[in-house]
């Protein structure tokens, strides 16, 4: 079973954690499963970019980025070569490392 390793956030882990889950799983999920409230305003289906995290290790492990997410990743904020949607990113067998950035673009909590 991969293990994610979630670099210090200030707000969603601020020691930072490890939490491991099954290989088919998404990001977005193995964090919401164990703890790690990341932000998913679209609940899961690539129609925005609160989820957005930068894989620092394990990239090219994950299952490869479709159009849709490449188009709303154009649209994140701090977009990295190696950042992905994490509703969107599924593990593989290999252990990787995430960062979610700071800030997230999220419109519909803006408005408010």
């Amino acid at each position: 079973m991969p293990t994610i390793k979630i670099l210090p956030h200030p707000e969603y882990c601020p020691q930072g954690t490890q939490v491991s889950a099954p290989a088919g799983t998404s990001i977005c999920e193995a964090l919401l499963d164990n703890g790690v409230p990341i932000e998913h305003a679209c609940d899961m289906v690539c129609a925005c970019t609160t989820c957005h995290v930068i894989v620092r290790e394990g990239y090219d492990s994950l299952g490869e980025l479709d159009e849709n997410e490449e188009d709303m990743l154009d649209r994140a904020w701090g977009l990295e070569p190696q950042s992905r949607l994490s509703c969107q990113a599924i593990l593989a067998q290999q252990d990787i490392t995430i960062e979610i950035p700071r800030y997230s673009i999220n419109h519909a909590k803006e408005n408010h």
